[in-house]
């Protein structure tokens, strides 16, 4: 197996978890999807036969749930909300901005950013919402939007975190945010400490504040 020694033992933590194997199939992906950026056609084998299931099983999984990109996004997946609260809000144009910003139209990707068109995401109260590798940000404008975008390009942060970015670009929230979140998504996919794409974001953390 072409899998880092890391993703091995992480493989076997999560398979630990299940009394069936064929159960880790999702977590599993993440962990394919960590060790090479999108879900390769070898990373899905890998999970097959971790799991006893077939590659073409692991593969109508990946297949159905959008987060599952089985192509390069870039290191920062931006997925701009259209759906109808943040559309009359003005997504459209916020999506614009992202797009003239970045270079890349939706739906497409360079080695760094990647930009798409995403169904609600659950803050209709603080739209338009967009999130970055499936962390939030809340009332986004056209002009904040372009500085995240040039943010991401130059800072290039290896750890990105939603009380950060909302802190630096955000707007109007749904509700008062509660407890700060210090971890963060390490790549282009939802943050989980045990399949390992969650780190802490020390950039974010508040000054004389510890983990």
């Amino acid at each position: 197996m072409s899998w880092s020694e890391e993703s091995l033992q992480r493989a076997d933590d999560i398979l630990a978890r299940y009394p069936e194997k064929r159960s880790a199939v999702m977590p599993l992906l993440y962990v394919a999807m960590r060790e090479d950026g999108y879900l390769t056609d070898d990373g899905m084998r890998q999970v097959a036969e971790l799991t006893g299931v077939t590659p073409a099983q692991v593969q109508s999984t990946a297949s159905f749930y959008n987060m599952y990109k089985r192509e390069p996004v870039g290191k920062y997946l931006v997925s701009m909300c259209t759906s109808i609260s943040c559309f009359l809000m003005g997504a459209d144009d916020v999506l614009h901005a992202i797009e003239d910003e970045a270079g890349i139209p939706a739906g497409e990707a360079d080695d760094e950013i990647g930009v798409e068109h995403a169904e609600c995401i659950g803050a209709c109260g603080g739209a338009p919402a967009c999130l970055v590798n499936y962390e939030l940000i809340e009332g986004l404008t056209p002009d904040k939007a372009k500085e995240l975008v040039a943010w991401l390009r130059s800072a290039k942060p290896d750890v990105i975190n939603a009380d950060e970015m909302q802190a630096l670009f955000g707007g109007k929230t749904s509700f008062d945010w509660g407890i700060r979140e210090e971890r963060g998504a390490v790549g282009p996919f939802p943050a989980f400490g045990p399949f390992g794409t969650a780190d802490v974001n020390t950039d974010a953390l508040e000054p004389g504040r510890s983990t």
